[in-house]
Formats: C-alpha cells, structure tokens, sequence
C-alpha cells in the first residue's frame, strides 16, 4: 500500500517574498490540479517534469486564495522520488496557511517533521547520513559547519564508511571461504596480512571517532566562560563578540549578579557565551552566589575566557583566579589596553595571552585566531571526514568495538567462525550507520527531529 500524498509550507513561518507549499506522494499533482487553475487553461497533469505553470489558488467556492507558481517534478525524478508539486505563492502566515488548508480539503494529508526527507531515504533517493547531514545545512551557524553538513551532504560520511566495510566484508568472505575450505590455502588469511587490514579498519575508524568532538564543537558550538573579578570589562567584552548589549556595563563593581547566556561566532567557532559574576570575596549574600555560579562554570565550561585589567597591577582577586584556572583550558584576555600596561605575561605563565580594549575592539582579530588555537580547530578541516550526529558515533564506536575485539580475539587464538562473527557485527554497525540496515524505530527516531516541511 502507497503512502498517503502530505503537503506542507516548506518555509520559514512569517512574513517574507514567497511561501512554498510542497504537495507529495501518489496523487500530488491530482490534488494540486484541484484547486490551481493555471492562467493558460492548461491542467498541471499534462505537465511534463520540471515544468511550472502560473496562475491561481482558488477555494472551494471559487475564491481566489492567491496567485503563484506550480513546479511540477514526475517520479523518480524529485527530492522525495515521488510526484511533487511546489506551489510558491506571496509570503505571509495568513496566505500560505489559506493555501495550505485548501490542499488539505482536495486530499493531503499534512506532513509531520522530517516527512519529505523520510520519503527520500525510504525510496532511495539519499542514505541516512545524508538523510542527517540536511539539518545541518539548515542549521549552520558558521561557514565551517556549512562545510562540514555540506561534505557530508555530497556523500564524505557515507563513502568513507562504505570503504571499511568493504574492507571488513573482503575479510568476512575470506572467513566464509576458510569455513568451507579450511585445507586450502588462503592468502588473505595469512597473519600478517589479516592483522594489518583489520588494524586500517581500526585506525580510519579512531579517526571519525576522534574527529566528532571537534565537528561538535564547529556545528553545536563550545561552552565558554568569560570570567574575572568585577570591573576588569568582562561585560565589556561579551558586548563586543555579540554585537549587541547583552550584558549591562557600568562603574560600580558588582553589577553583574547572575550569569549572561547568548551565542556568537567567532572566526568560525561558535560559542555559547556566558558573562559571569565578578569574582571576588564579597559580603553581600546575592552576589556571593554570583560568585558561586561563576566559579562553578569555570568547572564545566569547554574554554574560559579569564579577563584581567591589563591597566593595574594583578591583586589576591587575580591571584585567586589564576590558581581557579591554572589546569582548565584558559585564554587569558588582557583588557584595557587604551588605558596603558601595568602587567607583563609572566604574570601568567604557561597560559596563553592576548592584549585588547574591549572598549574599542583593539586586538579582537588576534583573539579570535587565539580562540581557534585553543579549541584546536586549526587542526581540523572541513573537507574531512567527519561524523555530523551521536547516533552515526555510537555505530562506529561499536563497530571499533568489535573490530577491537576480532584483532585480540584472533591473536588470541580464537576459532576463525568465531573472529567472524565479531567481523560481520562491525559490517552491521556501519550499515546502520548509513541507513542500508537500520530499524524503523531507529529512522523514526532521525526523522522526527527535523521540522515540519522538510
């Protein structure tokens, strides 16, 4: 039995050029020829592929909805791999909502989130780590993670993962092989030669593994912490990297009380930016627990930020905050430097330093690549290949896992039929992994995280 066709407004909700109602499924263009009357008097069904047609939207009474394009795209040859129509039409909530509701009324069904892009996956048309890699185009929040969605959009994840398994599948051949002829002699299944091409599997599979924090931090971002006794221009310096007044700036010491929380992008990291409490030793009960949340976010945040009056002479506040930092992954950011210099770095020893005015945005270029350094994404490049989601990490951990355990298993004497089987589950995993063998729990679970219309 064929899916039921769903429709739904493939845009942003608001107000805008256009608005696109995407029609999919069986009777798609049946539907759309129910309520789209083209200007040409021609029928969208006598239509060929990647043809549009201009005209109107009309109620059920005849009342024009509103004048837009039809683009009609035939099976196979669309996103989903079904009939689709795209009905663009004015932007705005109330008229694509109209015009939405109509298709409804002539038979759709309404999509529910990630609904096209399922179809696309279940006719074919794009793997599962493509599947994920959309959202992420959608999502981006810096030119780097664009790149890294992008790659994996064009097949990176997808091609890397499919040459281990071929790799390990060659290997479980030769295990089949050994099975049913275990007198003959079988190159492959030589010591040296085994060892070796389970340990490629094993390294390319560390490296995906190893370089998913990393393509975490580029597409999700960092927690960072700017923190610093009161006064030294940390909120200052929280205005400048937004771009905005997120964090009340003053002369009395003390006045941020509580943690400030947004998100920027720096060169092409993004971080989740928290403006702290001044750290100090303080009487008064409400900014003591400023004080408290600040020093406690130095404990969980991915780098902290330590401001420092570049201006005056370091004093016990200072001190305590250095000796707070002194292991954590810390950039010290010596503000003030309109106002001259009354440290030197080896105030600051074994930590890295950079001198700015966070007042006049003095020095901000050379932050920004010293933040890069820190979070090590010089290191990395957006052409690699890298694991965009938890759910294709966890299927190449555990295909690590088992090809792990086949390599000591081996070593350790065990029968071959034994080894192959561990070898076979690492050839399951990264099948999962692409979506060529996964449960519909697990691809309903993929799926309902995209949003509605796509």
């Amino acid at each position: 039995m064929s899916n039921p066709t769903v429709a739904a407004i493939s845009t942003p909700s608001g107000e805008g050029g256009i608005s696109v109602i995407r029609i999919s499924g069986d009777d798609a263009i049946a539907i759309a020829d129910s309520c789209f009357c083209a200007f040409s008097g021609e029928r969208l069904s006598s239509l060929a592929g990647y043809r549009a047609a201009y005209g109107e939207v009309k109620d059920s009474d005849g009342a024009v909805l509103d004048d837009g394009v039809a683009l009609v795209f035939r099976a196979p040859k669309s996103f989903t791999g079904e009939d689709t129509v795209e009905i663009s039409i004015h932007g705005g909530r109330v008229v694509a909502r109209g015009v939405l509701r109509r298709i409804l009324e002539c038979g759709a069904k309404l999509a529910a989130g990630g609904e096209f892009t399922k179809r696309a996956f279940l006719n074919g048309k794009l793997d599962l780590a493509k599947a994920e890699s959309i959202m992420g185009v959608i999502s981006a929040r810096s030119d780097a993670a664009l790149k890294i969605s992008q790659a994996a959009k064009s097949g990176s994840v997808s091609r890397k993962t499919e040459e281990i398994c071929e790799k390990l599948l060659h290997t479980a051949a030769c295990f089949a092989a050994y099975s049913d002829f275990p007198d003959e002699d079988i190159p492959d299944l030589e010591p040296e030669k085994f060892i070796s091409l389970l340990s490629s599997c094993e390294e390319e599979l560390s490296r995906l593994i190893e370089g998913f924090d990393m393509g975490r931090v580029v597409s999700e971002g960092i927690d960072c912490a700017i923190v610093g006794k009161p006064n030294v221009g940390k909120s200052t310096l929280m205005n400048l990297l937004s771009r905005s007044e997120k964090s009340i700036v003053t002369d009395i010491a003390g006045t941020t009380r509580d943690i400030v929380e947004t998100t920027v992008t720096v060169g092409d990291i993004t971080l989740n930016l928290a403006d702290t409490a001044g750290i100090r030793d303080t009487a008064d009960i409400v900014e003591s627990l400023g004080v408290k949340r600040a020093i406690e976010r130095t404990k969980t945040a991915g780098i902290i930020l330590a401001v420092f009056d570049g201006s005056s002479p370091l004093d016990n506040d200072d001190r305590l905050l250095i000796e707070e930092i002194k292991d954590k992954n810390a950039l010290i950011v010596l503000n003030k430097s309109d106002l001259g210099s009354n440290t030197t770095e080896k105030d600051f020893e074994g930590f890295t330093v950079i001198t700015v005015s966070a007042k006049n945005g003095a020095g901000e270029k050379e932050l920004a690549a010293a933040i890069e350094k820190l979070v090590g994404f010089k290191n990395l490049s957006p052409d690699d290949t890298i694991l965009i989601t938890e759910r294709q990490r966890d299927c190449a951990k555990r295909a690590k896992g088992f090809v792990d355990e086949a390599m000591a298993s081996y070593n350790a004497g065990v029968t071959l039929d034994a080894v192959g089987v561990m070898v076979d589950s690492a050839v399951e995993a990264l099948l999962e992994l692409t979506g060529k063998r996964v449960t519909n729990e697990v691809s309903d679970e993929v799926f309902k995280r995209f949003c509605i219309g796509k």
